[in-house]
């Protein structure tokens, strides 16, 4: 993974409630779920990650390194059709939510999304469908396919603060 400095872009978007925190290139799967065991280690505070890039851009591959260094044990796969897979160990839990299938509230509400909210870390892949349900305050990570190079990816994380109901996403 190779660090890209910040942007000049970083003064608007922190007038917008958004702070970048950094941007990295990703040259492999293993270098996604590395930056995904990165990122567990070092955001110890956080509780609520929206995981946004297309289809195949590897969200699952940084959930999966963020879950493995903090619960080793873990079974991580795609929650794709199940909605939540919760995972517990070493004291945590982490709930992984894939929103693909999520059409609006009522199917929020059956899953029990909002429950989940309160207890441990959540990482939450295609928060694009649900951007009237993030948290004000949480962690975007950003995951690009380069159009040149198919295992290249641009990840970047930026901090949204308390938005006010407008969402990045």
């Amino acid at each position: 993974m190779s660090e890209k400095t910040e942007s000049p872009e970083t003064a608007k978007e922190k007038e917008n409630n958004k702070t970048a925190l950094f941007s990295l290139v990703s040259r492999s799967v293993s270098d996604t779920e590395s930056l995904g065991a990165r990122i567990a280690r070092e955001m110890t505070d956080e509780t609520f990650f929206a995981v946004c890039g297309d289809l195949g851009a590897g969200k699952t591959a940084f959930v999966r390194g963020f879950v493995l260094s903090l619960i080793p044990e873990a079974k991580v796969k795609s929650p794709t059709y199940s909605i939540v897979n919760v995972y517990r160990g070493n004291g945590k839990t982490i709930n992984h939510f894939d929103m693909y299938r999520i059409t609006g509230e009522d199917d929020l509400e059956s899953c029990g999304f909002y429950d989940y909210l309160d207890e441990g870390v959540n990482l939450c892949e295609w928060c694009e469908n649900i951007p009237f349900a993030v948290p004000e305050t949480y962690t975007e990570i950003r995951i690009e396919k380069d159009p040149d190079d198919p295992m290249i990816r641009r990840i970047s994380a930026f901090k949204i603060y308390g938005s006010g109901g407008e969402r990045s996403l």
